[in-house]
Protein backbone atom coordinates (compact mmCIF):
# COMPACT_ATOMS: atom_id res chain seq x y z
CA UNK A 1 0.00 0.00 0.00
CA UNK A 2 1.30 3.45 -0.90
CA UNK A 3 2.16 5.95 1.78
CA UNK A 4 -0.10 8.93 2.30
CA UNK A 5 1.20 12.46 1.61
CA UNK A 6 1.39 12.98 5.39
CA UNK A 7 3.47 9.82 5.86
CA UNK A 8 5.77 10.85 3.02
CA UNK A 9 6.22 14.32 4.51
CA UNK A 10 6.86 12.91 7.99
CA UNK A 11 9.44 10.51 6.57
CA UNK A 12 11.21 13.38 4.81
CA UNK A 13 11.09 15.52 7.95
CA UNK A 14 12.50 12.71 10.09
CA UNK A 15 15.37 12.19 7.62
CA UNK A 16 16.07 15.93 7.69
CA UNK A 17 16.05 16.02 11.49
CA UNK A 18 18.44 13.04 11.65
CA UNK A 19 20.78 14.73 9.14
CA UNK A 20 20.83 18.09 10.85
CA UNK A 21 20.32 17.29 14.53
CA UNK A 22 17.71 20.05 14.62
CA UNK A 23 15.12 19.79 17.39
CA UNK A 24 11.55 18.96 16.45
CA UNK A 25 9.97 22.05 18.02
CA UNK A 26 12.54 24.40 16.51
CA UNK A 27 12.12 22.75 13.12
CA UNK A 28 8.36 23.15 13.22
CA UNK A 29 8.64 26.78 14.24
CA UNK A 30 11.12 27.80 11.54
CA UNK A 31 9.69 25.60 8.77
CA UNK A 32 6.01 26.33 9.26
CA UNK A 33 5.51 28.70 12.16
CA UNK A 34 4.10 25.84 14.28
CA UNK A 35 6.31 24.30 16.95
CA UNK A 36 3.86 21.37 17.22
CA UNK A 37 4.17 20.44 13.52
CA UNK A 38 6.10 17.17 13.93
CA UNK A 39 3.91 16.05 16.82
CA UNK A 40 0.84 16.75 14.69
CA UNK A 41 2.21 14.76 11.74
CA UNK A 42 3.18 11.87 14.02
CA UNK A 43 -0.37 11.71 15.37
CA UNK A 44 -1.77 11.46 11.83
CA UNK A 45 -2.64 15.11 11.39
CA UNK A 46 -2.52 16.60 7.93
CA UNK A 47 -1.23 19.89 6.60
CA UNK A 48 -2.38 21.94 3.66
CA UNK A 49 -0.49 21.28 0.42
CA UNK A 50 0.83 24.84 0.56
CA UNK A 51 2.21 24.20 4.04
CA UNK A 52 3.85 20.95 2.94
CA UNK A 53 5.42 22.85 0.04
CA UNK A 54 6.71 25.51 2.45
CA UNK A 55 8.22 22.82 4.71
CA UNK A 56 9.93 21.07 1.80
CA UNK A 57 11.24 24.41 0.51
CA UNK A 58 12.70 25.16 3.95
CA UNK A 59 14.47 21.79 4.09
CA UNK A 60 15.83 22.21 0.57
CA UNK A 61 17.09 25.74 1.20
CA UNK A 62 18.63 24.73 4.55
CA UNK A 63 20.52 21.87 2.92
CA UNK A 64 21.65 24.08 0.04
CA UNK A 65 22.88 26.77 2.44
CA UNK A 66 24.73 24.27 4.65
CA UNK A 67 26.32 22.64 1.60
CA UNK A 68 27.50 26.03 0.33
CA UNK A 69 28.89 26.92 3.77
CA UNK A 70 30.83 23.67 4.02
CA UNK A 71 32.27 24.16 0.53
CA UNK A 72 33.53 27.66 1.36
Amino acid sequence: MANTPTENLLSDVNKFLAETGMGVSYFGKVASGNSELVKRLESGGRVWPETAEKIRAFMSEYRRTKKAESAA
